[in-house]
């Protein structure tokens, strides 16, 4: 797509430069006049062709205004539009997370519950660790 861009691009250039050229002199003098806003132009109708190119490049240039603010403008709307169901989403997913710690919660508080009403230690059966080593025996230490 650039490519053909630039392509149509140094076409356009080549074809204006050649227009204006071979266009000039006194054998392309204006026979009639020819105005613009109440001004007269003259000169040969390779300048008339110049002024042409002038004003279809500030014309592309206004459109390309145009459609950039209108494309800036259609992303910003899409933008704002994806915004509250983003929220949405993030909110549902905190509600779930919130529903399984809840659940959670409850489970442990009921086997908590259960426990104590069995008469055993909430936290359950104490595992210590069982060394080799007795306390009143000497570790073997590294020679120095």
């Amino acid at each position: 797509m650039i490519i053909l861009g630039l392509v149509i691009l140094v076409a356009a250039v080549v074809i204006g430069v050649a227009g204006v050229l071979s266009n000039s002199g006194s054998a392309h003098e204006f026979t009639g006049e020819f105005s613009v806003f109440g001004v007269d132009v003259t000169g040969s109708t390779g300048t008339l062709f110049l002024y042409g190119i002038v004003v279809g490049a500030a014309a592309l240039l206004g459109l390309s205004l145009l459609l950039t603010g209108t494309r800036r403008a259609a992303r910003r709307g899409r933008t704002a539009r994806r915004g509250p169901m983003q929220s949405r989403r993030e909110t549902a997913a905190a509600e779930q997370e919130r529903d399984v710690l809840i659940n959670e919660r409850d489970s442990a508080r009921a086997q908590t519950a259960q426990a104590e009403r069995d008469g055993e230690d909430p936290a359950g059966p104490v595992d210590r660790p069982r060394h080799k080593d007795h306390w009143f025996r000497h570790r073997h230490r590294a020679a120095h």
